[in-house]
């Protein structure tokens, strides 16, 4: 299985509503197993689908002991609130106390297209909602207020991730054209 590139802020697919995984086949199987070798491979605890480049409503976790993945998740928070440092693979190098809920359900299905339901509090439901807030176009910077937020955005700025993207978006271009002959 492949380890995929994970984006990075500034790539306009991290910023658009995925859409509803509709076939639950092969191709989906493999693309699930992919992202959670590639989760693995670069330490992360979660993986949605946009930060790998594909558009479709899916994610895998791996958190305090067990792991998994959920396609087409439906997300539902608690009242109580919870304050904790929050980290993303497609923000690298960057982390801030976000605000969260410290209770969350997602309901959706399997690579199988089988019901399942993923319930937890803590690391656990800041772990659903992030990763949910991925597939609505989100990212947790976006979530951050007064001080954290300013902060956040001078951290941004300063890492110059729009000349990353541009780059990285150039690279494959060419590569791409390369192998069409240009």
């Amino acid at each position: 299985m492949p380890i995929l590139p994970v984006r990075t802020i500034g790539d306009p697919v991290l910023r658009t509503r995925a859409q509803e995984v509709t076939v639950h086949d092969d191709a989906l199987r493999r693309l699930v197993a992919d992202m959670h070798e590639t989760m693995l491979d670069v330490g992360g605890v979660g993986l949605a689908a946009p930060q790998v480049g594909v558009s479709l409503r899916v994610f895998t976790w791996a958190v305090e002991g067990s792991s998994g993945h959920v396609v087409n998740p439906v997300l539902e928070v608690g009242e109580e609130p919870q304050e904790g440092g929050e980290g993303c693979l497609s923000v690298p190098g960057l982390g801030f106390e976000t605000p969260r809920r410290n209770w969350a359900r997602v309901t959706g299905t399997d690579v199988h297209g089988e019901p399942l339901v993923v319930e937890g509090t803590g690391l656990l439901a800041r772990l659903l909602q992030h990763e949910t807030d991925h597939l609505d176009g989100r990212l947790y910077v976006d979530r951050l207020e007064g001080p954290a937020r300013r902060e956040a955005m001078r951290a941004l700025r300063a890492a110059d991730y729009g000349r990353v993207v541009g780059e990285v978006a150039e690279e494959r271009a060419g590569s791409v054209g390369s192998s069409f002959g240009a």
